[in-house]
């Protein structure tokens, strides 16, 4: 499994978290706050890189990005931006 693969795992653990708040737009901030808080620049290239191979957040083969963390990271994808 790729570098990708291990960090798709990780965002989809903490949107696994997030899937239980009851107020979505609380469910997305609160995905794309934990990544840019706590995950270190290139850790968010990496998952931004994952994005532009493959744009609709599955990869045949390796795991896939939750419905929830895709939206969560394609809406805040600026934000996450290393840089920004």
């Amino acid at each position: 499994m790729s570098g990708h693969g291990n960090l798709v795992r990780m965002a989809n653990r903490i949107g696994q978290f997030f899937e239980a708040y009851p107020d979505e737009h609380e469910a997305l901030e609160g995905i794309a706050n934990h990544i840019e808080k706590f995950w270190e620049p290139r850790m968010r290239r990496q998952l931004l890189d994952f994005l532009d191979a493959h744009p609709d957040g599955r990869s045949p083969g390796e795991e896939s990005l939750r419905p929830l963390v895709f939206k969560a990271v394609s809406q805040h994808r600026v934000r996450l931006s290393p840089g920004n």
